[in-house]
């Protein structure tokens, strides 16, 4: 139950519901003064201008906040009032319905910030088409003037409100990614104790899956805490969010020589203990993310480095004489070191929380111009989508099929009049891939179902007007607050939302009919949007030529920076950030690579893409980097202990690595040279006072072999992909 309860507390106290109580309570204003000042009707139209422009308001960065909202109020606006017009000319509706909604969906080119858009320009259209025309003799024109009434208040209240709410949004998202990153952080520590065998050992894909969608995650947060840092405060924020990109590097390089380790039973007992210690760490950083959804700078942190030099890696066993790989003990001791560095960046992160430690504000104010989104629109995504394979093209011309035959059909049925929430369920679950309508599909339904119970529930009792008004916002508060981490929430708050507005524009109606109404136009909406995905569909498998081809090239170029004689100078410099570009590149195209993975999962088994080759590359990717971060790690405290150079090395491991990931054919290239005179005596687990050379030599050994294998598991995936491309084309020119 005290999970439970701290789960709920941390919801309540989100980026995404603090957004939701936002836009609920922009509502309750705008609706409220337009019921006092023009009556009931304008109140409620108003209040359609306003829902209109809110599917765009999240928490965002400042900069062009007014302008990222503007395009769902002035494209909104027209089509609303031609939907006005059209009211009573069912056919020339269903002509405008067509082709506004491929232009819609168009703006699906601009990816995460094109989406909300989509939605906003259909529902103008669709809400339009549930506003009673010319009702008691209002005229369009005053009804559209009432619709660009509660629209333009919104733009401008929804701006206002991101700029007084912009501190409390930056540590609300930076607690969040760090909840994630302790997520993350207790499924890495259960591969140790799975040594012992107390856990079950976590699927690769898990550990995949939850490192990409922190890749999103810290993308999100770059783009808020980055903005502007010239308070003390976010200078601070920032700095922390720098410091936990430290921790997922180290984080993964705890994975290297956890498997040969692993196989030795007698470090079953110390990798458990590794387990528990990486466990107690991921709790420590859950503290930090709840202190800071609580607003709260202190976080109280154990050093576990004295339990960590207390753990027993004093394994028995040497290397033979000339061997590659170090004796057990060595690796053991490289693991207790590797989680150590975790624990050492946490230490950073509590004094930066503290106030012991100044932030570095030139590595801040450069990550602000390097790391942040672009917030301004461009003609480019749209001038790039006209290509008959391009996904956003073909998810246009799928939506505008299934809306116009959802509107056509809606005509035939006995409930006519409210057709609308035919479209409206297509338009929300129909999505550009099949995994994520099937997963909008199921919870509209469920949601419709349970929202229909309440709604039911609510309006049997027969409230005064000024209630129903009341819980119009709050529902919209709900259903914009969960859009896109629990839908099934969403569906059940907007159900009761559509059914409370259809109630109010359209009195007289029987509550009966349009519950009833509702469960029909869902099982209809949804199944059509279903039907349709399978029409003009944009597989993932068309996608994963680019996707691995950017992932290749993302590799080389890292690989390249990271092993330049350059970053042995200081990390302060222009390579230091070169590396960071370089780096979030990397695990960004791992990303994108894992999600169009895991997507395809849910497609037809004759169109997915090589799934083995496909893990395999993710899988070796994730190692390469981690191979690459130690070697980086390891070059700069040699550089400290003043050891001898190491260019020639270095340069071969390069060469090998970019030859083998961009090179059709690499070419033959000398062995980088092996170093197998490992040390028969060490010192204590957290020192590296011994020579570091043979650890380095054997990590860009080991990373210049996972280059190759690399680039043979995208070969295989695109030579499969290639042989599915010629059946089908010969399938083709037989029929």
């Amino acid at each position: 139950m005290s999970k439970r309860l701290r789960n709920l507390f941390r919801i309540a106290l989100s980026s995404y519901v603090t957004t939701g109580m936002s836009a609920g309570f922009g509502l309750l204003l705008i609706a409220s003064f337009a019921y006092f000042l023009l009556g009931p009707f304008a109140a409620l139209v108003a209040t359609v201008g306003a829902i209109v422009c809110i599917p765009p308001d999240q928490a965002s960065p400042r900069r062009n906040k007014f302008f990222n909202l503007l395009p769902a109020a002035v494209i909104g606006l027209p089509l609303f009032a031609c939907v006005q017009v059209l009211h009573d000319q069912p056919l020339y509706l269903g002509l405008l319905l067509i082709p506004a909604t491929f232009l819609a969906f168009l703006a699906g080119a601009w990816g995460k910030r094109g989406a909300p858009i989509v939605i906003s320009i259909m529902f103008a259209m669709i809400f339009s088409m549930a506003v009673p025309s010319q009702l008691n003799g209002v005229s369009v024109l005053t009804t559209c003037l009432y619709f660009a009434l509660g629209a333009a208040t919104y733009l401008l209240y929804a701006t206002a409100s991101n700029a007084l709410l912009n501190d409390r949004y930056r540590a609300q998202i930076l607690g969040e990614v760090f909840l994630s990153m302790g997520a993350l952080m207790r499924t890495q520590g259960s591969r140790f104790g799975a040594a012992l065998g107390k856990y079950p050992a976590p699927q690769p894909g898990e550990l995949m899956q939850k490192q990409a969608a922190l890749a999103d995650e810290l993308q999100a947060a770059r783009d808020i805490l980055l903005e502007s840092p010239r308070q003390p405060r976010r200078q601070q924020l920032a700095a922390m969010l720098i410091n936990l990109l430290e921790i997922r590097d180290h984080l993964l390089a705890s994975e290297l020589d956890l498997d040969a380790a692993a196989s030795n039973p007698d470090c079953a007992v110390t990798l458990d203990q590794l387990g528990q210690i990486i466990g107690q760490l991921a709790k420590a950083v859950e503290n930090m993310g709840d202190a800071l959804l609580r607003g709260g700078q202190q976080f109280s942190f154990v050093d576990r480095r004295s339990e960590l030099a207390g753990l027993n890696w004093n394994i028995a066993g040497n290397a033979e004489p000339g061997a590659a790989s170090p004796p057990v003990w060595m690796l053991l001791r490289g693991l207790i070191n590797r989680v150590g560095n975790i624990n050492d960046e946490i230490v950073r992160l509590s004094r930066l929380a503290g106030g012991q430690d100044e932030p570095n504000l030139a590595m801040v104010r450069t990550a602000w111009q390097l790391f942040v989104s672009p917030t301004a629109w461009s003609w480019r995504p749209f001038l790039l989508l006209w290509r008959w394979d391009a996904p956003p093209l073909r998810h246009a011309l799928r939506a505008a099929l299934a809306v116009g035959s959802g509107y056509f059909l809606s005509l035939a049925l006995p409930w006519a009049p409210h057709s609308y929430w035919i479209l409206l369920t297509i338009v929300v679950v129909l999505r550009g891939s099949l995994s994520q309508t099937l997963e909008r599909r199921n919870s509209r339904v469920a949601g419709t179902v349970l929202g229909c119970i309440l709604a039911a529930g609510i309006l049997l009792t027969e409230p005064p007007l000024l209630v129903l008004m009341i819980i119009v916002p709050i529902a919209q508060a709900v259903s914009h607050s969960f859009a896109i981490r629990r839908y099934l929430i969403t569906a059940v708050s907007a159900t009761v939302l559509s059914l409370t507005l259809a109630h109010l524009l359209s009195a007289g109606t029987s509550l009966e009919f349009h519950v009833l109404e509702r469960l029909g136009d869902t099982l209809i909406g949804a199944g059509l949007a279903w039907a349709f995905s399978y029409v003009l569909p944009s597989w993932e498998r068309g996608q994963i030529v680019a996707l691995v081809n950017r992932t290749l090239l993302a590799q080389a170029q890292h690989a390249e920076i990271a092993l330049s004689l350059g970053q042995l100078k200081a990390v302060d410099d222009e390579l230091e950030l070169e590396w960071r570009l370089a780096r979030k590149e990397a695990y960004d195209s791992l990303s994108a690579l894992v999600q169009a993975t895991r997507r395809s999962l849910s497609e037809p088994r004759a169109v997915r893409p090589a799934l083995e080759s496909l893990e395999q590359l993710l899988a070796r990717g994730h190692q390469l980097l981690a191979q690459l971060t130690t070697v980086k790690s390891l070059l700069l405290r040699r550089r400290h202990l003043g050891q001898d150079d190491m260019s020639e090395p270095l340069q071969y491991a390069a060469q090998r690595i970019n030859a083998a990931l961009t090179s059709a054919q690499p070419p033959a290239l000398p062995e980088a040279p092996v170093y197998t005179v490992w040390a028969a005596e060490s010192g204590p687990a957290e020192s590296l006072d011994y020579d570091l050379k043979p650890w380095i030599l054997r990590r860009l050994n080991l990373a210049a072999d996972i280059a190759i294998k690399l680039r043979e598991d995208a070969d295989r995936a695109l030579a499969t992909r290639s042989a599915e491309n010629r059946r089908a084309s010969e399938q083709g020119s037989c029929g």
